[in-house]
């Protein structure tokens, strides 16, 4: 995909000193890294959903813009920077052949034809996985203290608050042409949530441990005990109350209401982490 050389990034991988990794904190967290490396496939696999995304909304210039000229340069450079900092800490972990062969399942969930068939409602469902990486990467921060690594995934989160914040603007850009109600708002919150659950987490983090333990690749039940553990990890770090406030905003709700809707979200904010 085309993108706009002259878009600064925020942040570059390389003004930071890989070297200063404490290689033998940063090992010592095995679940933590294990995590990391399925951050790092699902956010390589940014550029595919970027043209999926462009295509949908080829005849808008500001959101196609923005996709391809700050979106994905950005979103792979997480990608970069995870890939970068797990090969410095497992040299020995081919990451290559793992990203390829979750690439090759993941593509098939990323279809066009999977997009949510209002415009307003897609930009929702954006809004949704911008609310959970960025409380993703917060509980990774909070519960690592490795140093270069707090420095990658502040910076990685900060970048997904800032994206959320432009899905935000066109999904009222488009809400204002379309007119969709809180009910189908909330659907596509809901399904988004369902989703992502259901695909990018668990497909990244089996094609992890089956290049990182090739013995048990078939054992099913231990892997699924293993993504019990790795996502107990970020579960004990998770602060709900941003991805709360994150998700409530696309609802509009009238200020009476939203206390009364705060339990249930923050239940669906502990869907992501299961």
């Amino acid at each position: 995909m085309h993108t706009d050389s002259t878009h600064v990034m925020p942040w570059r991988i390389e003004d930071i000193d890989l070297t200063r990794i404490d290689r033998q904190k940063a090992a010592s967290n095995e679940h933590l890294l294990l995590l990391l490396c399925a951050c790092s496939f699902i956010e390589s696999g940014t550029d595919l959903y970027t043209s999926n995304l462009s295509k949908y909304f080829h005849d808008d210039p500001e959101i196609s813009a923005w996709l391809n000229n700050e979106w994905e340069p950005e979103e792979m450079q997480h990608g970069r920077a995870l890939k970068r900092y797990i090969n410095h800490v497992w040299p020995e972990f081919d990451w290559d052949t793992a990203f390829r062969n979750f690439f090759d399942e993941y593509s098939l969930t990323c279809s066009y034809e999977e997009f949510e068939k209002k415009r307003a409602l897609e930009m929702v469902a954006r809004c949704v996985v911008e609310t959970g990486t960025a409380t993703l990467y917060r509980a990774i921060n909070d519960c690592s203290d490795e140093p270069v690594l707090k420095e990658i995934t502040d910076n990685i989160r900060t970048d997904e608050v800032r994206h959320y914040k432009h899905f935000f603007h066109f999904f009222k850009k488009w809400n204002k042409i379309e007119g969709n109600g809180r009910i189908a708002v909330l659907g596509a919150l809901v399904r988004r949530v369902i989703e992502l659950k259901s695909e990018d987490s668990e497909i990244a983090l089996r094609h992890v441990f089956a290049i990182r333990y090739p013995e048990r690749a078939q054992d099913a039940e231990y892997n699924r005990e293993l993504s019990a553990r790795v996502n107990a990890l970020v579960r004990r770090n998770l602060s709900a109350d941003q991805a709360i406030k994150m998700l409530l905003k696309p609802l509009d709700l009238p200020a009476r209401i939203q206390p009364g809707v705060h339990y249930p979200l923050s239940k669906m904010t502990q869907l992501f982490f299961r």
